[in-house]
């Protein structure tokens, strides 16, 4: 018997591929304290313009965030800063951090969150405070990102998520600022579109950007889970690492990716992209994401598929 596909399954494998790369096309990026080595790096894989998240440590000065947004700008990326609003002091802390944002590195989108600290450096508490106060829209910024948890989160009910991104959603648009949403990374294909679809049928119809676990191995993976809270998926993640044995060997998402390129072909998703954070380093993941959008991936049984070395030159 024959071992070859028939005309319709390589149809459908097409198909599937085309979704896929599709779906990776237009991806960004997560960083925390790139060196510059590693924004040069990334530039030499990455599109211009790609946008790049840069993450706020609480425990690092704000200047270096500014110096690595600038790095990026000038390396024809786009950078998009975390303003983690209990980071700042004061008021005028964070309108001096605005200012060189926007005037050294040209940042015109940031992402607001409240941030990782239990007590405030200053009077934010909540990123709808500063989203609230207009000074956002006084330094050039066009657009914010908000966050969105697909898995849920460690300190806040579901009820309570709800009603604080209709509210930062609300808050943005009255003052007249685009927004877009950034889910942290999750491992669970069905978690994350029936979390769109929750909000498709609020009526939040505004672009999504889904947050995946570059490629690195499962140890960090975990660790990073659990770290970030994201409680529900870790063990889905850890069904899908197996034997303790494979924990050091490299994981990628591609069965999660596969699923949700395919629901966003096929569903009535919106306008949604891929979000990657870089645990296992931004080149490296870089480098995958560009083979994928490039269709350099052969499906696999089940849900993955394998990125296919370059060609020869």
């Amino acid at each position: 018997m024959s071992m070859t596909a028939s005309p319709a399954t390589r149809l459908e494998n097409c198909a599937a591929i085309e979704a896929i790369a599709d779906f990776a096309r237009g991806f960004s990026l997560e960083a925390t304290r790139p060196s510059a080595d590693d924004i040069a790096a990334l530039a030499a894989i990455a599109p211009a313009d790609t946008r790049v998240y840069v993450s706020a440590v609480p425990t690092r000065p704000a200047t270096e965030a500014i110096v690595v947004a600038t790095q990026l700008r000038r390396a024809g990326l786009d950078p998009v800063p975390h303003l983690a609003v209990r980071n700042f002091a004061g008021a005028g802390d964070l309108d001096d951090f605005l200012q060189r944002m926007t005037g050294e590195a040209g940042v015109r989108r940031a992402l607001v969150i409240a941030g990782d600290r239990d007590q405030p450096a200053g009077p934010f508490r909540s990123a709808i405070e500063v989203i609230d106060s207009g000074a956002l829209q006084r330094h050039g910024l066009v657009e914010i990102a908000i966050a969105g948890y697909p898995d849920g989160h460690p300190r806040l009910s579901q009820q309570e998520l709800d009603r604080a991104l209709a509210d930062k959603i609300h808050a943005a648009e009255t003052t007249g600022i685009a927004v877009h949403i950034v889910t942290q990374f999750c491992f669970d294909a069905r978690s994350i579109i029936n979390w769109i679809g929750r909000l498709r049928d609020f009526g939040i119809e505004h672009p999504v950007r889904i947050g995946f676990a570059g490629p690195t191995n499962l140890a960090t993976l975990l660790r990073y889970a659990q770290r970030c809270g994201v409680r529900a998926s870790i063990q889905g993640l850890a069904r899908q690492a197996g034997l303790v044995r494979q924990l050091f060997a490299m994981s990628a998402p591609d069965a999660l990716l596969r699923p949700l390129a395919e629901a966003r072909a096929d569903m009535h998703l919106g306008d949604v992209s891929a979000h990657f954070f870089s645990f296992g380093g931004l080149s490296r993941t870089a480098r995958w994401v560009a083979a994928v959008a490039e269709r350099r991936i052969a499906l696999e049984p089940g849900e993955g598929f394998r990125v296919e070395p370059p060609p020869a030159r």
